[in-house]
């Protein structure tokens, strides 16, 4: 069920008129592709719904929240290994569906609005 809330939510930020959408197109259909494996396992799609309201789900981050999410506070929430969700963040970085930010030895994630939005607009258009 959490897979068609993240999808449910994704289609909601769907605006037709701010996409220039060639699905044939190899580049797309590549970055289409990864955006699905991405999104297939439920620790991803877990991410990419935190990372949207970050203030729910981090209210405590000691760095506070204008640079993102600290991957640490993310690896904590997950309950995993830290190479396990190092992994899963790798795909959704690869995917371009999050942006990563370094300040000194920390990193930030942000979810990439535009490509979620990409993403879900052929998402709907072609499925």
């Amino acid at each position: 069920m959490a897979a068609l809330s993240v999808l449910d939510l994704m289609m909601k930020e769907f605006t037709p008129m701010s996409l220039d959408i060639n699905a044939d197109s190899p580049l797309k259909q590549r970055g289409f592709d990864a955006s699905m494996r991405a999104i297939a396992h439920s620790v991803r799609r877990n991410i990419l719904e935190w990372l949207k309201e970050p203030h729910l789900y981090f209210p405590d981050q000691e760095y506070g929240q204008e640079l993102g999410v600290c991957v640490g506070q993310i690896t904590l929430r997950c309950g995993l290994a830290q190479s396990t969700v190092s992994g899963h963040l790798a795909l959704l970085k690869e995917a371009g569906l999050v942006n990563l930010k370094k300040s000194g030895s920390v990193h930030f994630l942000t979810r990439n609005e535009a490509a979620i939005r990409n993403f879900s607009a052929i998402l709907k258009i072609h499925i």
